[in-house]
């Protein structure tokens, strides 16, 4: 059995629908986890948080856009079929459902996380009832599956922790029957439930996360990731011209890429499969019979594999003379953080000073006047950052050297080598982030600097 995921641009409107249909059509024992369609969560959002700041009017204007919306998608795939009035009648109640809940947002004034999570899920609920209905007018023995009654986490709303045990007893209930005689499930990804039933979300990009978990819990043979890429590159195309496929990839490399900002997964994604040693395929639903990625334990050990580039970071560097031979000093630093919820990313030491960089600043100042009873605390904003990722980068430390040798004056205010050896991260000035990545993914990989 292959866990088959599709990202929105892969199911956004009725052409690319059927292209999924061309490629489920073409597998063995396939079970499909959709995304919503292409942009609907974001205006789903949007809905939700206009409607509690009293924009009412504007929040029902954008409902009956999204309702039409994916009314025309259906009667564009199912032609009047068996399913014509089924689909429809879904979507019109859910989106009446969702006015009704936009007028309490309205009248209440504030959004709750529960609420938020009501709302978001809509997206990928009725995408699976479409798909599942458009793959059957196919001729494709397709089940609509919610994803509620699988997908079952603690109700942390937003970014809601599965529980893989629970999951795994419920996919064997809900999803195995189907596969066993036959049939082809469908179902949303990113939407889960708690334990007794109330809506969760897994986070913005949950949909990659939901595949993995389910193909954990059914034991696939593989898990495909369709998107509208040909695969993982050896960075962001957007940025290196001449960026090239990568064929092979290590689970821990592609966690990291993953983990630094590249888009094609979802951080957390792997780590299921990993877990499981299945692999994770990436491919472009645009050409079904391209190449595409292998994620797997086995790939070949290269000192680098890929260059990412991360933007808008900002550096906290603490000074203490306290520090020095302390025991438990580091723990009480962190606790400042932990406190406050700000999640760190890279952190370097030496006897007397502590630097972290953060993706997120909302507590900042807080986090600052607590740290201040430690030392001097410095904040450096409008920095960027870049990873160098290869399992066999610190390898007789040749790559290293490359490294910061093809930065040539650009500054670097931090370094670090992760615990792994597989992710050599800068940190530099915002601005220089493009041309770093140019200059390094020239280095390491013959081309020409942009």
């Amino acid at each position: 059995m292959i866990v088959c995921k599709f990202g929105g641009t892969s199911v956004q409107d009725a052409d690319a629908i059927r292209r999924v249909a061309g490629i489920i059509r073409a597998k063995q024992q396939p079970l499909v986890v959709v995304s919503a369609l292409g942009g609907a969560t974001n205006t789903l959002l949007d809905i939700a948080h206009r409607a509690a700041a009293g924009d009412l009017l504007v929040a029902l204007q954008l409902i009956e856009q999204l309702r039409d919306r994916h009314l025309q998608v259906a009667n564009d795939l199912l032609d009047e079929s068996a399913d014509t009035e089924d689909i429809a009648t879904e979507v019109g109640t859910t989106f009446d459902e969702l006015a009704h809940l936009a007028e309490a947002l309205r009248t209440l004034g504030y959004l709750t996380p529960r609420s938020l999570d009501t709302v978001a899920a809509i997206g990928e609920l009725l995408s699976s009832h479409i798909v599942a209905a458009a793959l059957r007018r196919e001729g494709l023995p397709t089940e609509f599956v919610d994803a509620r009654r699988v997908m079952i986490t603690n109700d942390d709303f937003t970014r809601a922790e599965p529980d893989t045990e629970d999951i795994a007893e419920c996919a064997r209930a809900h999803l195995a029957p189907i596969v066993d005689r036959g049939g082809i499930p469908v179902v949303g990804g990113f939407v889960g439930a708690t334990s007794k039933g109330i809506t969760t979300t897994l986070g913005r990009g949950g949909s990659d996360y939901s595949a993995s978990l389910i193909g954990a819990a059914m034991e696939a043979e593989a898990i495909e990731i369709w998107t509208d890429v040909d695969g993982m590159l050896t960075a962001d195309p957007r940025v290196v011209r001449d960026a090239r496929l990568i064929d092979r990839i290590r689970f821990d490399e592609a966690a990291e890429l993953a983990a630094f900002g590249a888009k094609v997964l979802h951080p957390s994604t792997i780590a299921p499969a990993v877990q499981r040693g299945i692999p994770v395929y990436v491919f472009n639903s645009r050409k079904p019979n391209g190449t595409g990625t292998l994620i797997a334990f086995d790939a070949p050990r290269m000192p680098v594999r890929a260059i990412a580039g991360k933007r808008d970071t900002t550096l906290v560097k603490l000074r203490s003379t306290r520090m020095l031979l302390a025991h438990g000093f580091l723990r009480r630093v962190f606790e400042v953080f932990e406190r406050h919820r700000v999640s760190v990313d890279v952190v370097t030491t030496s006897e007397v000073s502590i630097s972290v960089t953060l993706d997120e600043t909302a507590h900042i100042d807080a986090v600052v006047s607590d740290l201040m009873e430690f030392g001097d605390v410095a904040v450096e904003r409008h920095r960027g950052m870049i990873a160098i990722v290869g399992a066999g980068i610190a390898d007789g430390g040749t790559a290293l050297a490359q490294a910061t040798a093809a930065l040539g004056s650009i500054p670097v205010y931090m370094a670090s080598l992760s615990a792994t050896g597989i992710n050599f991260t800068l940190v530099i000035d915002d601005a220089e982030v493009e041309p770093a990545m140019q200059r390094l993914h020239a280095a390491f990989f013959d081309q020409p600097a942009s």
